[in-house]
């Protein structure tokens, strides 16, 4: 990256920003002149004089406040316990890195006068509808201890825009893929490797349970979207379409030319039926509209899985 940066430039806090989607956040506000700070475990490499690394466990309060400093613009705040598996077999630990560690950034702002703060938050705070479609009103009643510590995270951030005038907004996101996850073991890199590799894959049930899935590239159109907004509150990015397992399968198929042939397993407790969203209060709040088909998304994937691995260097 090598975007132009001075002195006017909005200083922008991402955590988590050697991740699949902190990656792709951090190109983005680059390309748009912006300084970016970056926060995470691991250790990057920088070639831009416009982004500094802070490598580093959140919990540690030298990291925050190494991170976050007076005259920063707004914090992005993704990194987080993200596995429900793990929040299971974890539950203190997913409390204190999502939702411990969320209150203490949001000090740190309320302290340094940061006016904005944007979560990576999801839909699974609302629990299991079953095949109901997921709107932003719809009651938090969250089924498992990552779900709970986000929806408390949803609270903080009310909370802290209620007493102290901050833009925080909690970003609901689907399932995101794209390029840049070839590390991840979700469904769709699970697929391309299947692809790659000649393999098949592993269906629960009869694979018609429905999932959204966006494009990496509309999620990071929705964060830059919150962000200009200032938009007080909660926003779902998502596709806007669900499709079933198999037909996401059959997808891949096309844009791979790969067979990928499919094992139906028994589904473990807990598989969601349905994850269906209603995007269009997002198109209002902050003018949010997925540009990405699935097909174009998934042709973009497969390319980017031919021809790249995880790089680490910025």
């Amino acid at each position: 990256m090598s975007s132009p940066t001075n002195s006017d430039s909005p200083h922008v806090v991402v955590t988590g920003g050697c991740g699949f989607i902190g990656r792709a956040v951090v190109a983005a506000f680059r390309r748009r002149g912006a300084r970016v700070t970056i926060v995470d475990r691991e250790s990057v490499t920088v070639h831009d004089e416009g982004v500094v690394a802070v490598q580093g466990d959140l919990a540690d309060p030298e990291v925050r406040e190494r991170a976050v400093v007076p005259g920063t613009d707004g914090i992005i705040h993704l990194a987080a316990v993200t596995s429900v598996l793990r929040s299971v077999e974890m539950p203190a630990k997913t409390y204190t890195e999502n939702v411990a560690i969320t209150h203490e950034l949001l000090e740190l702002a309320r302290m340094h006068g940061v006016p904005r703060f944007l979560l990576a938050s999801t839909n699974a705070v609302v629990g299991d509808v079953g095949t109901s479609t997921i709107t932003e009103d719809m009651a938090l009643q969250p089924l498992t201890p990552y779900g709970a510590t986000k929806a408390a995270c949803e609270m903080l951030l009310s909370g802290y825009a209620g007493a102290y005038g901050m833009a925080t907004c909690a970003l609901r996101f689907t399932n995101v893929y794209g390029p840049g996850m070839s590390h991840k073991d979700s469904f769709v890199p699970r697929l391309m490797r299947a692809a790659l590799h000649d393999g098949g894959v592993k269906v629960y049930g009869d694979g018609l349970q429905r999932r959204d899935l966006v494009f990496i590239d509309d999620v990071v159109r929705g964060i830059e979207l919150a962000w200009d907004s200032r938009h007080v509150g909660r926003a779902i990015i998502g596709a806007g379409r669900s499709v079933p397992v198999l037909e996401l399968i059959d997808t891949v198929r096309e844009v791979t030319g790969c067979p990928i042939p499919v094992e139906h397993v028994p589904a473990p407790g807990g598989e969601m039926p349905a994850v269906v969203v209603d995007i269009s209060r997002s198109a209002e709040t902050i003018g949010y509209r997925p540009a990405y088909s699935l097909r174009d998304g998934l042709a973009a994937t497969w390319q980017y899985f031919l021809d790249h691995d995880r790089q680490k260097v910025f």
